[in-house]
């Protein structure tokens, strides 16, 4: 930025020189032309002439000359302010994308995808602009107006101040429009944001909206938020059609003053020749900047826009203890103490006063039916979402004081919803583990323990196979089975399975429960499901309702109490055919 700053009252200084040496030049030509004219038909005309076409050379060199260097320091000038706007570009996406990682799940539920996007793109790139050629625009422009307007006064002060008159009523017009602008361009980028999230929004969903045969009333819908984008924008053009032809005339008023005032200075002999066209070439140097006043006060005022939604999500608390503990295994229990869960905006708790014990190495299943909070479990058990109250402890330290990367490394999560990447099977199934330990076996290995042989007739190109965005070319009970592989090579101490193998047939569901007991032999298990049929062999078994805890003990038990547990194991066997 300072050497910026440097280059632009270099770039200006050279821009004002050559001014001076036209007004030298042709204040010189005028009095050659008034000799020439004493001694026309003598001999010293030609000398004269001679003289005269050696001057034009020699202010004609210094005038390139000026201008080369110029051209230089602006080559410069751009060097650095612009790079330095790429970099701070560089650092606020990294800034925002790092801190996006760190908010809880909780902000991703009140805050769309398109909006999140629209502020690390749309609105980072509006604040470059602003670090960047505005900044620049800026400078150039008060470095111009003090080298200018200095140079103008040391010639003739009552011209300059003729000159300068229309500048104050363009910076009130200015001043009255950047109000309008703001507000405006405001209202664009929220549109903006809609726009993206109704966007990803239907291309995400594209199978189900294609299934229901609303292609052509999402293509509506799109088109009346589309129509109130362009509305707004056309809105903002409006301003700015009105505002650029009032500067044009306010800065070509300068222009015509100059020439008149000018020449009743040339008439009473107060100025000269030269005078007037140094002038000229002085509005001109003030022409650009003083246009460029709008657009650099647009930029501004955009950028203030967009860095007001940035720091919307900068400013959010985040709590960061930098002395957590960072397990490197798991070695005794987890505990839940009296813990209950109540999402924001909710009355009634999603899980509500759990006390219980899980063992190293004891397979407990998680049972209940839809809405019951086991999966709101299961996001308590990873640390993505805290306790309203109560104490989860692992290995008798609380959550809240491990490292939740050290701690989630132990743990293998098959979760309910399968998310998976527009990229290989194999690099799906070795998502999150270090690149050297993983070879084609590993990854095979997995791939055969959920029952994902390399030879499916998709697989055209074996585990290298490309799958489409969220696996869309891929079935429910295929991509069930790459989830579960991920979470298996990782070989975890802890295994979470969230109703993973809903998809799934009987047969294959079996399968694969026979090859997690092998894997589970001397690990800890947690299974979560709706289904007495995915419990296997578990040690324990728990019955959520409503989210309480209204059953738990082993499953021969709980069978033969005529509970909650044997009422579902009836109703399951009923709908078998």
């Amino acid at each position: 930025m300072l050497g910026g700053i440097v280059f632009v009252s270099l770039s200006n200084l050279f821009a004002v020189f050559p001014a001076q040496s036209v007004r030298l030049a042709i204040d010189m030509v005028v009095a050659n032309l008034k000799i020439y004219k004493l001694y026309n038909g003598t001999a010293l005309s030609a000398q004269i002439e001679a003289e005269t076409f050696k001057t034009l050379l020699y202010f004609g060199g210094i005038i390139i000359g000026l201008a080369l260097f110029r051209g230089i320091f602006m080559f410069l000038m751009r060097q650095t302010i612009i790079v330095m706007s790429r970099h701070i570009e560089y650092d606020l996406k990294n800034a925002i994308y790092q801190k996006y990682q760190q908010l809880p799940s909780s902000f991703y539920r009140k805050n769309s995808t398109g909006d999140l996007m629209a502020r690390i793109s749309d609105d980072v790139g509006r604040v470059r602009m602003y670090v960047g050629p505005a900044v620049m625009y800026a400078i150039n422009l008060v470095v111009t107006i003090v080298l200018v307007i200095w140079a103008m006064l040391e010639v003739n002060p009552k011209l300059t101040l003729m000159v300068i008159i229309p500048l104050p009523f363009l910076s009130l017009a200015i001043f009255y429009v950047n109000h309008l602008i703001n507000q405006k361009s405001d209202a664009i980028q929220q549109q903006l944001s809609i726009l993206n999230s109704f966007v990803q929004e239907a291309f995400s969903g594209i199978r189900i909206l294609k299934s229901f045969g609303l292609e052509k009333s999402f293509e509506h819908a799109f088109e009346n938020e589309s129509e109130v984008y362009r509305t707004k924008q056309l809105d903002l053009a409006k301003t700015d059609a009105q505002f650029f032809p009032l500067m044009f005339f306010l800065t070509g008023l300068s222009t015509i003053i100059t020439l008149f005032v000018g020449g009743m200075e040339v008439i009473d002999g107060r100025a000269s020749t030269g005078n007037i066209a140094e002038f000229i070439m002085y509005v001109y140097l003030l022409t650009w900047p003083v246009t460029s006043l709008g657009y650099t006060s647009s930029l501004i005022q955009r950028a203030a826009v967009s860095m007001k939604r940035i720091n919307e999500f900068l400013d959010i608390p985040v709590t960061q203890n930098t002395h957590l503990y960072k397990p490197e295994s798991f070695k005794h229990q987890i505990e839940f103490r009296a813990v209950s869960v109540k999402y924001p905006g909710k009355n009634e708790y999603a899980l509500h006063q759990l006390n219980f014990t899980i063992q190293k190495g004891e397979k407990i299943a998680i049972l209940g039916n839809t809405g019951s909070g086991k999966s709101t479990l299961a996001q308590l058990l990873l640390g993505i979402i805290s306790p309203s109250s109560g104490e989860i402890y692992i290995d008798g330290k609380s959550l809240d004081q491990i490292d939740l990367t050290a701690y989630r490394k132990t743990i293998g999560y098959v979760p309910q919803d399968v998310f998976l990447f527009s990229d290989t099977i194999s690099n799906n199934i070795a998502f999150g583990i270090d690149s050297a330990v993983v070879n084609n076996q590993t990854i095979k290995a997995a791939a055969e323990m959920a029952e994902f042989p390399e030879d499916f007739d998709i697989l055209k190109e074996g585990f290298d196979t490309i799958i489409g965005e969220r696996g869309i070319t891929l079935s429910g009970g295929q991509k069930q089975r790459i989830s579960i592989a991920r979470a298996l090579i990782k070989n975890p101490e802890i295994l979470v399975l969230d109703d993973c193998l809903s998809a799934l047939d009987t047969y294959t569901e079996s399968k694969i429960l026979e090859n997690l007991n092998q894997v589970l032999a001397n690990k800890t298990g947690i299974t979560i499901s709706h289904r007495v049929s995915s419990v296997g062999n578990a040690d324990k078994v728990m019955v959520l309702d409503a989210g309480k805890i209204i059953e738990m003990g082993k499953r021969t038990e709980l069978a033969q109490a005529n509970g909650k547990y044997a009422e579902m194991i009836q109703n399951q066997q009923k709908k078998k055919p």
